[in-house]
């Protein structure tokens, strides 16, 4: 019987990515899974028998990242990490180079991410945000905003960053009549062209587009990449949805850029650093709306990333195509 653990920082995070019926299923297949969340070199030591027949790590938030030296010591029978979480940046290169295959629920929790952006853009296509009224005050801001919102029938999104998520929300749009512009430079044209959105440079979708989505990876390199004079373009009643990475945008010049012109907003669901320092001008702005990084899974849709991971393994096992595997390559484009 090939063996397999649970491994992650947070024992909590395990329970909630591995359903008790989940458990089950798995301990039916692998017999007892011990679960490891410490890692210290006295750690590794004390578990080094369980460790050496291991084939399979489950994992989720707060999976270690082991060096290849441990691994090779303590893990040599490892097949497959199966990480029931999105982004496997901070631990993957490692197992990788070891020859261990690295799997990730990535598909699973972009669902929700696109679910709470396409609410957000549909939302924010009828004004939403501009005319909500929002604490004591006795406010009915009907048609006294001095902007028009074109509503979702032939409004302008755009789409910045075509990945897992970015696809995902372009799927969702689907059923209403909008026009779709994308930015993202690893998209070629045939796969413009195959989702049905049309290419374009970032001056042209914040001077354009009436909703903008920022799904890029979380890439060193991007940071601040969406610079104050991108932002200045935006249209007086345009809204920016950011449920990608803080640091991809200059929020000095994001916070101008709302200030000059009020009808704007953000819908911030992360920023840099998160939460925002005290005193920061996004907590001030009344057309910045801030929630506290809950696009991706969160309650029961965390148990969907360990039924992705399971089915994963258990394409594996049979030898079926996999769908959910990272590879070194694309580690240098993914989230």
């Amino acid at each position: 019987m090939e063996r397999a653990v649970f491994m992650s920082s947070q024992a909590r995070a395990i329970d909630n990515a591995y359903s008790p019926e989940l458990k089950v299923r798995m301990q039916a297949y692998f017999g007892e899974m011990p679960c490891f969340t410490k890692f210290g070199k006295e750690d590794l030591r004390a578990a080094r028998d369980v460790l050496l027949g291991a084939n399979y790590i489950f994992s989720t938030w707060g999976m270690p990242a082991l060096s290849r030296e441990e691994i090779r010591e303590y893990l040599p029978s490892l097949k497959a990490v199966f990480y029931a979480a999105g982004s496997v940046q901070g631990f993957a290169k490692s197992f990788l180079e070891c020859g261990v295959r690295v799997f990730s629920a990535w598909g699973a929790n972009a669902i929700p991410v696109a679910e709470f952006t396409v609410a957000q853009i549909l939302l924010a296509n009828k004004g939403y945000y501009q005319r909500l009224k929002s604490g004591s005050c006795e406010k009915w801001a009907n048609r006294s905003c001095t902007v028009q919102f074109p509503g979702n029938y032939g409004a302008k999104v755009g789409i910045i960053g075509v990945g897992m998520v970015g696809r995902k929300v372009i799927e969702l749009l689907k059923p209403f009549n909008l026009e779709i512009y994308v930015y993202d430079k690893f998209l070629s044209d045939d796969a413009a062209v195959a989702l049905g959105v049309t290419k374009t440079t970032l001056e042209y979708i914040f001077s354009e587009c009436d909703v903008i989505s920022n799904h890029l990876a979380n890439k060193p390199e991007l940071r601040g990449v969406l610079s104050g004079e991108l932002f200045a373009k935006m249209k007086p009643g345009a809204a920016f949805i950011n449920t990608g990475r803080g640091a991809q945008v200059d929020e000095a010049g994001l916070a101008r850029a709302l200030s000059e012109v009020p009808t704007r907003v953000a819908l911030l669901d992360v920023t840099d650093p998160e939460p925002p320092v005290p005193g920061s001008e996004l907590y001030r702005l009344p057309n910045v709306f801030l929630s506290p990084h809950i696009a991706g899974s969160i309650g029961n849709e965390i148990q969907r990333m360990g039924e992705y991971m399971f089915a994963e393994f258990e394409a594996l096992a049979r030898g079926e195509p996999v769908k959910y595997e990272v590879t070194l390559e694309m580690l240098e484009t993914m989230a």
